[in-house]
């Protein structure tokens, strides 16, 4: 329980203030544990971004997972997985991992999450590889590009309301540039 109640205090604290306001004292303030108690469940703040992402983007991938499983057509794939992800922009898991990848991360951390979001963009490879793309898995991480900068649209409070940015990068998801 106490494990949990750190992790859900680092999600505010990240979705608050960013890699920077991920501190133990603010941890153990937040959770009403001792300092030193916290570094009785994490060894550094590396560690608990580690296992933030370990629990929370395999429950985020599940969800866009199961938004591409209902859809019928690879089109509709795609649409799923642009908007699911844009869908979970306001979520405090998803603030936390987008502090998380901002800030300065040791290796071994940076590389979990790289692994993360390759599992994420292999749930697309095979929806492009039926609309006929060559290279599939290239355009499956260009496409991830087009929800990454939707992403930072939203999160900075853009000009756009998120809806229009969330229209967008779907028409740039199924029609290129072109519109």
């Amino acid at each position: 329980m106490q494990r949990g109640a750190l992790l859900d205090a680092a999600r505010s604290l990240l979705s608050e203030g960013g890699t920077d306001a991920l501190t133990f004292p603010a941890l153990a303030a937040r959770t009403g544990l001792a300092r030193s108690s916290v570094y009785e469940y994490f060894r550094s703040r590396a560690a608990v971004v580690e296992e933030l992402c370990a629990v929370d983007f395999p429950v985020w991938a599940a969800e866009i997972e199961a938004a591409m499983e209902v859809a019928q057509t690879p089109e509709a794939k795609i649409e799923a997985y642009v908007r699911s992800q844009l869908a979970l922009v306001g979520d405090r898991r998803h603030r936390a991992v987008v502090a998380i990848s901002a800030g300065e991360l040791d290796a071994g951390a940076r590389e979990k999450i790289r692994a993360a979001h390759g599992g994420l963009v292999a749930m697309v490879v095979e929806a492009l590889g039926a609309l006929g793309h060559a290279r599939p898995r290239l355009a499956a991480m260009l496409l991830q590009g087009i929800v990454d900068a939707a992403v930072r649209r939203i999160e900075l409070g853009a000009a756009e309301d998120p809806d229009e940015v969330t229209e967008a990068a779907v028409g740039m998801a199924l029609r290129g540039v072109g519109g």
